[in-house]
């Protein structure tokens, strides 16, 4: 379609769907993303493919599902190397890529993650915006950072404190915008992109914020209006109604009411970085503009999986499939090449992305992927609203957790079914009629025919998608 354009991919973590004002948040600003929303396509109904960061990146970086490739669980010793990323092939291919931030295809804990052939030539690696008491310090790029500009991180972190932040919630202020590790990230970025090469290029820009604590500058909580922030989705019978889903993997144990607690400002704190993760996403589309890449350049916006935020009882993330958690942003803009301003209610997954790149840049993709190719709906050749009839998430013991639970869920343009395996409880929501999932279906006598068919289609998917292994070199 194009002669290799760039490619610059933001995914920031933890960041659910209804989290952008032109999208309809009206107590959030971010004028930024509504720019880029403007300049390109809007996916309102896009999914991530597990609910957790490692199976999710694993799966958006090679266009297949975590089940499919194995990689499950947050914590794995490493990612396997006979499976593809994108920016390998894309290295391969000519490509200089650079990442900022995140990359979370193995475990993190108290160690610098195990890099596969990930193709980056550029890797300013920063898991957590905290210095040693996780990772060594002389590999965290971001604490690297910090320390040649002269702060501590201690000092820094705990100087903006705000007296009274509710430690229930992770809800506080913390180091100032100028040394905060998303505006790290989008330095980092700028810097790649005024390099001088002679090819294209591709940098992922992955911030930890808007994932907990929720801890954002305290001048961006300062011009946060707690009293104007929703209050998480919930009802009281949800205090009992949760209890059946004790044993099935979840950070938060039992579900919490969020009278009891400052649910405002929790909510405030988690809009508050998402306001800042916005004002870098504008500095990085000036930065393209001024030196002349941005209709050279598709820019991706998205987010790994989303965060509960006292919905439903629940805070942070785990084995359950609401909305809060498994629905988030996509956007995908290229002036000159793709559509504006189209805002798209197709289902899709974030395992379409690699294919939608491979298209774009006019490569075959493989034929081993479930990701569907996004660029006729980019480009207006086909209806904007039609894509997929369903979607998937799934979770596979992703959880250091003692129940090692297992689940998957699918969507149709109705109706939401999640199996938890092994177990008796279950889910199924009538979207249309329940769009903020109060009532479960599940053992409803009126909906068993639609219960059944769902799993006998998820059944079938889970199934078609399995590895297949080996390549075939002969009739038997």
């Amino acid at each position: 379609m194009s002669e290799r354009p760039n490619i610059l991919w933001i995914c920031t973590d933890q960041q659910r769907y209804d989290t952008i004002h032109a999208l309809g948040n009206a107590q959030i600003r971010t004028p930024n993303l509504d720019r880029l929303a403007a300049e390109g396509v809007a996916f309102t109904r896009a999914y991530c493919q597990a609910p957790i960061c490692t199976p999710s990146r694993a799966s958006f970086l090679t266009g297949r599902y975590p089940s499919t490739i194995h990689v499950n669980r947050n914590g794995n010793a490493y990612f396997p190397a006979e499976v593809e990323l994108i920016t390998r092939r894309l290295a391969g291919l000519g490509y200089d890529c650079g990442l900022a931030g995140k990359l979370h295809l193995s475990a993190a804990h108290g160690r610098v993650e195990v890099r596969p052939d990930d193709g980056y030539r550029v890797f300013q690696w920063s898991h957590h915006p905290h210095p040693e008491a996780f990772w060594p310090t002389e590999q965290h790029a971001y604490q690297r950072w910090l320390r040649e500009l002269g702060i501590d991180w201690e000092a820094a972190y705990n100087a903006d404190q705000v007296p009274g932040w509710s430690e229930r919630a992770y809800s506080r202020a913390g180091i100032a915008a100028k040394y905060h590790q998303t505006t790290w990230c989008a330095d980092e970025a700028i810097a790649f992109m005024r390099e001088a090469r002679e090819g294209p290029w591709l940098m992922s820009v992955n911030p930890f914020d808007p994932h907990p604590p929720f801890d954002p500058p305290a001048e961006y909580l300062a011009r946060m209006d707690v009293t104007r922030m929703p209050l998480p989705l919930f009802q009281p019978e949800e205090l009992e109604s949760q209890l059946d889903f004790r044993g099935i993997d979840f950070q938060t144990e039992t579900p919490i009411d969020p009278s009891t607690y400052d649910a405002q400002r929790m909510v405030a704190t988690y809009y508050a970085q998402i306001e800042l993760i916005d004002d870098q996403v504008g500095r990085m589309l000036d930065a393209l503009e001024a030196s002349g890449q941005r209709e050279e350049t598709i820019v991706l916006f998205t987010s790994d999986h989303g965060e509960m935020l006292g919905d439903h009882g629940l805070l942070w993330k785990g084995c359950r499939f609401y909305e809060a958690l498994v629905h988030v942003p996509l956007i995908v803009s290229w002036p000159g090449h793709l559509q504006a301003g189209l805002r798209s209610d197709a289902l899709v997954e974030l395992t379409d992305i690699v294919p939608t790149l491979l298209e774009a840049l006019s490569l075959p993709g493989p034929t081993n992927v479930q990701g569907r190719s996004l660029l006729p709906i980019l480009s207006g050749q086909a209806q904007a609203d039609v894509h997929r009839d369903f979607v998937r998430c799934e979770y596979h013991d992703a959880l250091d957790r003692p129940h090692a639970s297992h689940a998957n869920m699918i969507l149709n343009e109705r109706y939401k079914l999640a199996v938890y395996h092994g177990q008796k409880v279950g889910e199924l929501y009538d979207l249309l009629e329940d769009p903020h999932e109060f009532a479960n279906l599940w053992d409803d006598a009126g909906t068993q025919e639609c219960k059944y068919a769902l799993m006998k289609l998820l059944f079938d998917t889970v199934m078609c998608a399995t590895d297949e292994g080996q390549p075939r070199v002969g009739r038997f």
